[in-house]
């Protein structure tokens, strides 16, 4: 399969950046150019916004039930073009070709679930304080949408923020990630196969400063929505709030996993262990920090040790691979640099710890044990496939170490008492909590999270509500 040069979407047309500026795709398995996608231009944001302002009043005045048509048969496009698009994700990502096959599957979940809860914006009648008196909310699109999506998950993170907006009435330009262009790039081109009116949707690449930079000011946006870095994510933040925008901030996280005394323990590595090397680690709600009480650490960790061990780690479209490269050499340093820190600091490598080979950005599983809590990896989001397992006396002790940081994104445990399930329930700062379970975002749950990790929902209908004005309309009669 051919890796295409990618270009931008502006009012329905598939179309080079003006001047022909362009930036490299390079396979991470391999480290080789691939392919390339186009460079967008102030000139090119201009088309984007103008187009977007017009497709807003299209899709706006479009009914409910007619949106949810389109947006259902952009879902059964992308059903018929899974396999060829996972190739590409594989392709420019480089997670297992298996992951990208599913990731493309639950877009097409998440864009029919938005299609449905579209139909359901609500507003109500209130009851008046006169009789010659009708008082009404009513709920409206807020207006054209700036997305901004990170490259872990390609289609995943572009989906939550289009399937949202889309559903409510608004038009949408989204910033994809230039180093994983095609594969966004092919869920929005389903949405204009299945006659998405244009302007509704616009994709651009380029600078992301400058996109941002010049996006999130501009009047025609009037919400902005970010998955990224903590760090990043506060700047874009500070942005929309000096021109008063709406925002929506899925941030980075640090999961903790709390595993009790009275856990399953075989239970707990088979459910955690896979979930922790998922895309190599790159996952926003991916596990990381292992708390495990005392008396079932020799297990637990002899069984972690085990199932990474027997991991299968190669290129993504590879028969066979379980564990793809790291998405770029960024963060093959940053893997180096974590292990590098805890070992300096007193920490213990029980698997893994290096490179792979010198093509491409493989890393090896790597679990470390008792890090001390100064040491990078315990204050810092690895986003790699880097575990860190430390003792705890108790459930207590599990909890004030789970809210020590900043990040409230995820969370897991694992207990088979409901005592101890309600206690951290209530006690653990997180946006969401899964226990004795991986996480299983499904699109009609709240997906967010607290503190640094941000704020808003991308999931369930809780998703749509920072995709509404509420206006208020009181009528009397004279």
């Amino acid at each position: 399969m051919t890796y295409p040069d990618v270009q931008l979407l502006i009012n329905n047309e598939w179309r080079p950046a003006r001047g022909g500026a362009s930036l490299k795709v390079h396979n991470p398995a391999t480290g080789k150019e691939i392919g390339s996608v186009a460079k967008a231009t102030i000139a090119d944001l201009d088309d984007a916004l103008a187009s977007a302002a017009k497709g807003f009043e299209v899709w706006r005045n479009t009914p409910a039930i007619e949106r949810g048509k389109i947006m259902r048969a952009a879902a059964q496009l992308l059903r018929e073009r899974a396999g060829d698009i996972a190739r590409l994700m594989t392709m420019e990502q480089g997670k297992p070709l298996a992951e990208a096959k599913m990731e493309v599957a639950a877009a097409s979940d998440v864009i029919e679930f938005f299609a449905e809860e579209g139909k359901r914006v609500y507003g109500r009648l209130v009851s008046p304080r006169a009789m010659n008196v009708q008082q009404m909310v009513l709920k409206e699109p807020v207006g054209p949408v700036a997305a901004f999506t990170p490259w872990n998950f390609p289609i995943n993170q572009v989906v939550r923020k289009m399937g949202a907006a889309l559903s409510t009435g608004c038009s949408i330009i989204v910033k994809a990630a230039e180093e994983t262009p095609a594969s966004p790039a092919e869920l929005i081109r389903a949405f204009v196969d299945a006659g998405m009116p244009a302007g509704v949707v616009s994709l651009v690449y380029g600078d992301p400063a400058e996109i941002s930079g010049y996006l999130i000011p501009h009047p025609v946006i009037r919400k902005i929505t970010f998955t990224g870095s903590t760090p990043v994510g506060k700047q874009l933040a500070a942005l929309a709030g000096q021109h008063m925008k709406r925002a929506t901030m899925e941030l980075g996280g640090h999961a903790p996993v709390i595993v009790a005394a009275d856990a399953n323990i075989a239970h707990a590595i088979k459910m955690i262990a896979g979930a922790k090397f998922r895309n190599a680690g790159q996952v926003c709600i991916s596990p990381t920090r292992f708390l495990v009480e005392e008396a079932v650490r020799e297990e637990f960790v002899a069984g972690f040790v085990k199932y990474i061990s027997g991991l299968k780690v190669g290129d993504g479209l590879a028969d066979g691979t379980q564990m793809g490269p790291l998405a770029n050499p960024r963060r093959l340093n940053a893997m180096h640099a974590f292990t590098t820190d805890a070992i300096k600091r007193g920490a213990k490598v029980a698997v893994g710890g290096e490179r792979i080979g010198n093509e491409g950005n493989f890393f090896a599983p790597t679990l470390l044990l008792d890090a001390p809590l100064d040491s990078s990896v315990f204050n810092d989001e690895p986003f790699g496939p880097l575990a860190a397992v430390r003792s705890v006396k108790n459930v207590d002790e599990a909890i004030a170490e789970a809210n020590r940081l900043p990040f409230g994104l995820s969370a897991y445990a694992f207990t088979s008492s409901i005592k101890t399930a309600h206690q951290l329930s209530s006690q653990v700062q997180t946006g969401m909590l899964w226990i004795n379970q991986p996480a299983a975002p499904w699109p009609e749950l709240p997906f967010g999270g607290v503190k640094d990790s941000g704020y808003g929902s991308e999931g369930g209908p809780e998703a749509l509500e920072a995709y509404l004005a509420t206006k208020t309309v009181a009528m009397m009669s004279v």
